[in-house]
């Protein structure tokens, strides 16, 4: 008998996606599935803990960065990014740099988006531009409050901001990161796996180039897989839970009878 939490049907994909139910607005959703509580809190808990521990990590970089604290990983991570420097390689940064640039995010955003309210899925459109746009605002503040300046090297560019967080390396967590939990909901919990594994390697590749190039120490890049990490689990699980806050709202739905006619979230 197919287990109805990890059948891989079209019709019920959202049922237990990480954003919640993604058909289309104006569909009738599947049968809900009673939940099975001990996988719920275990989601639960794995993801507060994760959410902690990016806080705990990104708070003791962020002091000293405050302080003006020396970290032994910058002053090896620069040099030895800088050991392996070569014309070819430099082609090579400059391009895993551009993923993490709004050069590059904001066309695949528009396309995105446009695809994702053609198909009347409305909710992921919105989740993905609420983690963008919160990412910008928030590593804007975080420069701001740090201060930190830019590493002067006589073979890089100093940028005329300032360094802490890396902006390139949050935006390539959040905005991809996005784009693999809209996928995970959308087309299973296979391609979304997929999609995670994805954005892991596009983050490391888009931080490790902006200490190669100079443009970040390695704590800016850490600092910026911290709180975007930190920020993108905290949006999904607002998005996740929001179809419940509905619930809650409106016990009896739009139409006035308790648990029948369409579902009142907006996909």
């Amino acid at each position: 008998m197919t287990d109805p939490l990890t059948a891989e049907e079209p019709g019920r994909l959202g049922e237990r996606g990480p954003l919640g139910p993604s058909e289309p607005a104006g569909t009738t959703p599947a049968p809900a599935v009673p939940p099975q509580l001990g996988l719920a809190a275990t989601t639960v808990i794995v993801g507060l803990a994760m959410v902690v521990a990016a806080l705990v990590v990104l708070g003791s970089i962020a002091d000293g960065v405050r302080t003006q604290e020396i970290f032994a990983l910058d002053t090896w991570a620069t040099p030895f990014f800088h050991g392996i420097a070569s014309p070819g390689m430099d082609v090579l940064m400059n391009g895993f740099t551009d993923l993490g640039s709004n050069l590059v995010i904001l066309p695949i955003f528009m396309v995105v988006a446009v695809w994702l309210i053609a198909r009347r899925r409305y909710r992921p459109a919105a989740f993905l531009a609420v983690a963008g746009a919160g990412s910008v605002i928030l590593q804007g503040a975080m420069k701001l409050v740090f201060a930190r300046p830019r590493p002067q090297l006589p073979w890089a560019n100093v940028l005329p901001d300032y360094s802490f967080p890396s902006g390139h390396t949050m935006n390539a967590v959040v905005f991809y990161g996005a784009l693999a939990l809209i996928i995970w909901s959308i087309y299973g919990r296979r391609a979304g796996a997929l999609a995670v594994v994805a954005t892991t390697v596009i983050a490391v590749l888009v931080g490790i180039s902006r200490i190669y190039l100079g443009y970040h120490y390695l704590t800016d890049v850490a600092g910026g897989i911290l709180a975007g990490t930190a920020w993108l689990l905290l949006a999904g699980a607002a998005f996740r839970a929001e179809p419940t806050w509905r619930r809650w709202r409106y016990p009896l739905g739009r139409g006035g009878a308790a648990g029948s006619g369409r579902s009142s979230s907006v996909d």
